[in-house]
């Protein structure tokens, strides 16, 4: 079985005066990008494409650099675009985001539709997907469209009830034969529970 693994970056420096796609990691988010290494999912992962922003990029090439690999970015599998309102406060965002996911039809603020999102999202994993590749894939991206992916993935409506934790730094694991999910989000540097037959 070769599986599939979303994550998403964990902390970045959050920079009010330059654009939110080209944030880079923080001291924490790339500390915690390190302690992925650690978990044994990693070393059975033969493919890394990450979105074309800069946060994305940066947590794939501490994988990259781990596995010997070269990242493959898409530049389309970027956040939900929010370039209409870019940097929001965090109680301001927050708000947005709720409507974000409970009006999936309508553009909120000026921002990309969840519809249109998802739609997106899911095309450019399905193009991996069907490249060829062999062996574990991890697509490193955002917690937006990662939330879609995985509510497209386990057949559900669009919601934020399946939102990541807060903070970023998760992923979230399926069979990609069956696209069908294995886990749902788990914590980058913490391991993943161990299923006991029967469960």
């Amino acid at each position: 079985m070769s599986i599939a693994y979303y994550i998403t970056h964990p902390q970045v420096q959050i920079d009010a005066d330059i654009p939110v796609s080209e944030w880079g990691l923080s001291e924490l988010g790339r500390a915690r990008a390190n302690a992925m290494l650690d978990q044994p999912w990693v070393g059975s992962i033969r493919c890394i494409v990450p979105s074309g922003e800069r946060k994305a990029i940066e947590t794939a090439e501490v994988l990259a650099g781990r596995l010997n690999l070269t990242v493959e970015v898409r530049e389309r599998m970027h956040e939900n675009d929010r370039s209409a309102t870019d940097f929001l406060p965090p109680p301001e965002f927050e708000a947005v985001a709720d409507q974000f996911f409970a009006n999936p039809h309508v553009s909120v603020r000026g921002w990309e539709r969840a519809i249109d999102a998802r739609r997106r999202i899911v095309s450019e994993v399905e193009a991996v997907l069907g490249s060829g590749e062999t062996g574990d894939i991890a697509f490193v991206g955002h917690g937006g469209v990662g939330t879609l992916l995985l509510l497209h993935l386990s057949g559900q409506e669009i919601s934020r009830k399946a939102d990541q934790p807060a903070g970023g730094g998760n992923y979230f694991a399926y069979d990609i034969g069956a696209r069908h999910l294995i886990h749902g989000w788990l914590p980058i540097d913490s391991p993943a529970p161990r299923l006991e037959f029967g469960e």
